[in-house]
């Protein structure tokens, strides 16, 4: 970073601290706001000020919300006899992105790694079992990553939930469209078989 003036050198450090984005890119991305003209900076600006002063957790599934209820949750079509539990919201955008299903959410903030700290008490899962209590439900889909933490969290899952009486239904996990059995890699062909389903 030596050369540059203070200002590009704190705004480098600002944006190489986002996650993925390393020194080279961070002095890319600082050099294009020192060239795009200044209602452009201004509006960059203002959207982070707005994400960080106007958006929080909805009341109900604990999706990124700039009211009490997010999207999924306001809409009176949606099906909330069945929720799909995801790791983050990032997860929710992709699955509504797929446009093929019609229930509701609960965002648990994470998965199970202890050894990086995050246990069951870090996640949102007794705000999920107080909405069962509450609102019973026809079926859970746990929609946890394929990983480790994911399977984890998705074991504890569907044993607690079970423990209520609720039917517990795991993502299947396998081959993409239009994939190739031979790129596969060992996990996902276990699942496949795993979860092979009758035709």
């Amino acid at each position: 970073m030596s050369g540059y003036a203070l200002p590009i050198q704190r705004l480098i450090k600002e944006f190489s601290r986002f996650p993925g984005i390393g020194e080279k890119t961070a002095a890319r991305l600082a050099n294009h706001v020192l060239h795009v003209s200044a209602e452009d900076a201004r509006r960059l600006a203002e959207s982070i000020l707005d994400v960080k002063h106007k958006i929080r957790l909805c009341s109900v599934c604990y999706n990124l919300a700039e009211g009490e209820l997010c999207e999924v949750c306001a809409d009176p079509a949606r099906n909330r006899g069945l929720i799909c539990v995801v790791e983050e919201p990032d997860s929710l955008i992709a699955l509504e992105t797929s446009g093929g299903y019609r229930g509701v959410y609960h965002v648990l903030h994470g998965a199970l790694a202890p050894l990086d700290g995050i246990g069951p008490e870090q996640l949102r899962l007794r705000e999920l079992l107080d909405r069962i209590a509450d609102h019973p439900v026809e079926e859970v889909i746990v929609a946890t990553n394929p990983s480790v933490p994911g399977e984890t969290t998705a074991l504890l899952l569907s044993k607690l939930l079970k423990e209520h009486g609720v039917k517990v239904t795991r993502i299947a996990l396998g081959v993409p469209v239009g994939g190739d059995l031979k790129y596969t890699d060992r996990m996902t062909l276990a699942k496949c078989i795993e979860f092979r389903r009758s035709v």
